[in-house]
């Protein structure tokens, strides 16, 4: 029996820990050798859109070896988060710069190939000699921060560490695979109501969610607060409602279609902003008409707004802030280059407040939030790991909500779940409310 089928029969650890490590894996992979193939324009070659499922490889790749502080998980299932969408468009810079760089520390990074994914779910099959509290055979979820614990600014606030990499972005061997290498300070208890692939589509977004909002290290959310939320039933937005309304706040959702506010509805998200009504957001005008539609619905300016699409949105954001307000920002899916009216910001005493992912803490605070079932997964759709080129370019092409996951291990979907009760008390209705709307 291999290894790879004994987790998936639920092999106890003693059998785990007595079957051989395979040498080669299946794993979801871009190549350097192709680092080329779109051109360098943000559309690619002569205008055509730089389509990724031309760049992802699903194959086999070797097995690296443990480091003594990681770990190797067996990936049951995993998800699509946008850095993996810029990792196959070679887009801003091609990752293999990251992983030349982090190569000169460990070489086992630096590959003609990158595994890509920066979320899974599995089970623990490997440690290394400094691992503790963790053991083979362990049902684990994977937060994405691969961090320097020697760095002393960790201790305070890792997201500040200098050697902060995104793990399956800017490292090796992520969890769009069926092996993943993780440092144990990427490790949580997988929620035991969730299956395989709800369990595996939560850490990035919800967690970098929570610190824009939530934590003392973003917009530091209160009761009553009115938080307009970009992208609302995206991967990060999705999250944003429903941390807004546990914590007594007053979400304003934005979205690009009628179809997707009906969603938000759904959610319990009661005002609702169509983006499809709005042709353009780029002068004071267009502002003007979107922040009194905000006004219309909710009686006052946004206190928080929740950015991430960036160029298209940020001059808009910064105006539709109340006076005292801050925005909050944790990427730029639509473009890097912000072009805002600075006398909106300055005069009016507003914050931009920036945020990358979450730290441990924060992880471990949105997975004990999941696993209360106060935080529920947004899974829309489920591919297999051969297909991982198409769920990623559903997310290139913006044709999903919610977060779309890939199965790895795990021979089919709904398997994985230990805690029934809780799961019938949470309800199917909630936990698969985004399913299928893609």
């Amino acid at each position: 029996m291999t290894l790879a089928q004994a987790v998936v029969d639920g092999a106890d650890p003693e059998e785990l820990a007595r079957l051989d490590v395979p040498t080669t894996f299946r794993a979801a992979h871009t190549r350097k050798g192709e680092v080329g193939m779109f051109g360098r324009s943000r559309h690619g070659v002569n205008g055509v859109d730089k389509d990724i499922t031309r760049s992802v490889h699903v194959g086999e790749v070797p097995m690296p070896e443990l480091g003594p502080n990681e770990v190797l998980v067996a990936v049951m299932a995993s998800a699509i988060n946008f850095n993996t969408v810029w990792t196959a468009m070679f887009e801003p810079i091609p990752t293999f710069a990251f992983l030349e760089r982090f190569g000169r520390e460990d070489p086992r990074h630096d590959k003609d190939f990158h595994v890509l994914g920066s979320d899974a779910s599995g089970v623990i099959v490997r440690m290394g000699a400094a691992v503790r509290h963790w053991k083979i055979g362990d049902r684990v979820v994977v937060s994405p921060a691969y961090v320097d614990e020697q760095d002393p600014i960790s201790h305070s606030d890792s997201m500040l560490g200098s050697d902060l990499r995104a793990w399956g972005f800017e490292t090796n061997y992520g969890g769009l695979a069926e092996f993943a290498v993780v440092k144990s300070t990427q490790l949580l208890a997988k929620p035991g109501h969730l299956t395989w692939e709800e369990a595996a589509c939560n850490m990035l977004c919800a967690s970098t969610a929570y610190r824009m909002l939530v934590s003392e290290r973003g917009s530091r959310m209160k009761q009553g607060d009115v938080v307009l939320i970009w992208g609302a039933t995206g991967g990060l937005g999705a999250y944003g409602v429903q941390l807004v309304r546990n914590g007594g706040g007053i979400p304003v959702g934005v979205v690009s279609s009628a179809e997707k506010a009906e969603l938000l509805r759904r959610m319990g998200c009661e005002h609702v902003v169509d983006r499809s009504q709005f042709e353009h957001l780029g002068d004071e005008k267009s502002w003007r008409r979107f922040g009194a539609e905000v006004r219309r619905q909710v009686g006052e300016d946004p206190h928080i707004v929740f950015e991430h699409t960036g160029q298209d949105t940020f001059g808009a954001s910064v105006y539709v802030a109340r006076r005292g307000g801050s925005v909050v920002t944790c990427g730029s899916s639509s473009g890097y280059d912000h072009a805002y009216d600075n006398r909106h910001l300055w005069m009016k005493l507003k914050r931009i407040v920036g945020s990358h992912g979450a730290n441990y803490q924060e992880c471990h605070e949105v997975n004990r939030l999941l696993s209360l079932g106060l935080l529920h997964p947004t899974l829309s759709a489920v591919y297999p790991l051969a297909e991982t080129g198409a769920a990623a370019r559903a997310v290139q092409l913006n044709e999903h909500v919610g977060k779309v996951g890939v199965l790895a291990l795990a021979p089919a979907e709904d398997l994985g779940v230990e805690d029934h009760a809780l799961r019938e008390r949470v309800g199917e209705d909630r936990l698969r409310l985004f399913r299928g709307w893609s």
